[in-house]
């Protein structure tokens, strides 16, 4: 299975990116999708997660207020918006497929991961 992530890049602070994630339709029609980072030097954690039908949505409390995930079935894609972007953002920002259709913060609820897209943020 074959996720992909786009949208990365490099922004200032105070500004907005939005990352896209294209999955596979038999692969997530019915499961939720969630977005993680990890930071030079530090442990993959936990950022936004959508159930499969859209909602409920659920958030780490670093991006709660500045990040929305949301999700287009028709398209396959999923979706970060990522306003407000603070210098401690800055990761390599990966999609991923649960087991359950329901959003989860749990790592092990993942099964399928895409290869990550980096985002920079400069103060």
């Amino acid at each position: 299975v074959q996720l992909q992530a786009s949208g990365g890049g490099q922004v200032q602070a105070g500004g907005s990116l939005r990352l896209s994630c294209t999955v596979p339709r038999r692969t997530a029609s019915n499961n939720a999708v969630g977005w993680f980072r990890r930071a030079p030097g530090k442990e993959r954690e936990f950022v936004a997660a959508v159930s499969w039908r859209g909602s409920p949505t659920s958030y780490a409390d670093a991006v709660k207020g500045r990040f929305t995930v949301s999700r287009d079935n028709d398209k396959n894609t999923v979706y970060l918006q990522m306003n407000s972007l603070r210098p401690e953002d800055t990761a390599v920002y990966y999609c991923a497929v649960a087991i359950r259709s329901w959003s989860s913060a749990t790592t092990s609820d993942y099964k399928y991961w895409g290869p990550g897209t980096q985002v920079t943020v400069s103060s």
